[in-house]
């Protein structure tokens, strides 16, 4: 056997539970219900869900509302490019739309920055037009394109964003544009909603004239009358709880990675790697969707799982160096290259072609696609053999 994945079942967790426990105890329960022996280098993964719903990260729009309100006083807020999804944005749309006098809200297209589609780019081309240098009013929009309505989900964003933006008696003007600059031409208060972008909008805007910007980041990185928090991420990586509330990404996952490690290694004598993962770091063929909408894979991970795979390629080595070899001796020397492969192959011809990707980004990508996003109730992904390679 090469990398083995297993989706542990656990408990569902609540605000208070001992999650340290609950792991090292499931890991420890599974290993001798299903046979199978801890050993060095193993990985214990953890959904990020689990870890926020144990320390009871959530916080409602009206936290949201107040934070908002205090950033931004009584001016109308332009809140630019932020993604389309229900379960990640709506309710904090919510919430900013509670605090806000009003709002400018600006949609990149033909889709968001993690690949959800308001239009296909062939429609743009059809109308003549240059997504990189046009900007569209919503009338415009719905003259070239009608309702539009995602690929999986069948919602039309436009209509139900707007609707939320309205719900408390603010208004809502729609724009749609890729240059976060074109926001200033209705407000100079902005709030930059894109994820893996935003440090480049912020610094476009700050350099462009606007006066006040800040991003999800910085929208509840401290607590608001008790309410949960995220110093680094704020509300990116938030998901909807409730129509009126979000579980926030987790914090302080650190001290919880290295005390599973460490409570594993007290019971069986083996040091197994730990992280905290969400979503993974891959782009769907049919949706054309970039899975991640959370800021990061793993917000937190013990000191093995740094770095990158530093691999050569089997079938380079077999069609070139080894041409001439097959059975046994094509083995023996394949897994002696192995062996003795230089400790930096960058650059390398035997290593084209691999995956160059960070341990924590491949790692979490791999569980995501184990745990999934439903009613699997695998929160827990136990994987052996992830280091091991041919030589072994």
């Amino acid at each position: 056997m090469g990398t083995v994945v297993r989706g542990l079942r656990a408990p569902i967790i609540n605000q208070g539970d001992n999650l340290k426990d609950i792991v090292v105890n499931t890991v420890l329960h599974a290993a001798k219900v299903e046979g199978f022996s801890i050993q060095d280098k193993d990985i214990v993964a953890i959904t990020e869900s689990i870890v926020a719903r144990a320390q009871g990260n959530y916080a409602s729009i009206d936290a949201i509302a107040k934070d908002v309100r205090a950033k931004y006083g009584d001016n109308i807020v332009g809140v630019v490019f932020p993604i389309l999804s229900r379960n990640r944005f709506a309710v904090c749309l919510r919430g900013i739309a509670k605090g806000a006098k009003g709002i400018v809200l600006m949609l990149s297209y033909p889709s968001d920055e993690v690949g959800n589609h308001l239009v296909d780019i062939d429609e743009l081309d059809e109308w003549g037009i240059n997504p990189w240098t046009d900007v569209l009013t919503e009338s415009q929009m719905r003259k070239c394109f009608g309702v539009c309505k995602h690929t999986f989900t069948g919602v039309d964003y436009i209509d139900y964003y707007k609707q939320i933006a309205e719900e408390y008696g603010g208004t809502c003007q729609m724009v749609f544009s890729n240059n976060p600059r074109t926001i200033l031409d209705y407000t100079k208060h902005v709030l930059a909603c894109d994820i893996h972008t935003r440090h480049r909008t912020k610094r476009i805007l700050r350099a462009s004239g606007a006066e006040t910007v800040y991003g999800l980041d910085d929208i509840l990185s401290s607590p608001v009358d008790g309410s949960g928090y995220n110093e680094q991420y704020g509300l990116l990586g938030a998901n909807k709880a409730t129509e009126t509330k979000v579980k926030l990404f987790p914090r302080d996952g650190q001290p919880l990675v290295d005390s599973i490690q460490a409570a594993i290694r007290e019971k069986t004598g083996k040091t197994v790697e730990v992280m905290i993962y969400g979503d993974g770091a891959f782009k769907d063929p049919v949706g054309r969707i970039w899975e991640l909408a959370d800021p990061v894979v793993s917000p937190a991970y013990t000191s093995g799982l740094c770095g990158t795979p530093n691999e050569v390629k089997l079938k380079y080595l077999a069609d070139n160096d080894f041409a001439g070899l097959s059975g046994d001796q094509l083995e023996s020397a394949v897994s002696e290259f192995i062996k003795h492969k230089q400790p930096d192959l960058t650059g390398s011809m035997t290593a084209q072609g691999t995956t160059p990707r960070r341990f924590i980004d491949l790692i979490g990508s791999l569980c995501d696609l184990t745990s999934g996003s439903g009613d699997k109730g695998t929160p827990i992904v136990y994987i052996q053999g992830y280091f091991d390679n041919y030589a072994n």
